[in-house]
């Protein structure tokens, strides 16, 4: 299972995020290239310890069940997949800051010691799921620009 914590990994992940464009266009979803990035940029920045969500309801209920059911095959997130409202990116930005910004995130697993990460919807997360499930939404937002 591939994982944020393997550097081949990164270093793979960081070559496709470094194809896109910001006229690049979304296979699927409403996300512009811009929102992609800073929709994960925000994720990575709450794997790491950086920031804090509310708990939603839903995710109380089915959390752990939807995160074992993603990170327990080799399979890639499904398409369109509901999305926690404060990762809902509206606007634009600074495209080129906001890539670099999501490549330092991602290098910077190679430090990770937080192990007190609450995900919004999946709840308490161990480093192993982590691992695998920041692999997966990356890979799915890097496929979903065609990269």
């Amino acid at each position: 299972m591939q994982t944020i914590f393997n550097e081949t990994t990164v270093s793979e992940l960081i070559v496709r995020i470094e194809q896109l464009n910001e006229t690049d266009k979304a296979l699927w979803g409403k996300m512009s290239a811009y929102q992609m990035l800073k929709h994960c940029s925000l994720s990575e920045e709450m794997f790491q310890g950086k920031r804090r969500y509310k708990r939603l309801f839903m995710g109380k209920l089915f959390g752990r069940m939807v995160l074992n059911k993603i990170i327990k095959n080799q399979k890639p997130i499904k398409k369109n997949q509901p999305t926690h409202p404060e990762f809902k990116i509206r606007g634009k930005g600074d495209f080129e800051h906001e890539k670099m910004k999501w490549i330092d995130l991602l290098q910077s697993y190679h430090d990770f010691t937080t192990l007190n990460v609450f995900h919004p919807f999946f709840g308490k997360m161990l480093k192993d799921e982590i691992g695998v499930y920041v692999y997966k939404h990356t890979d799915h937002h890097l496929k979903q620009f065609g990269k």
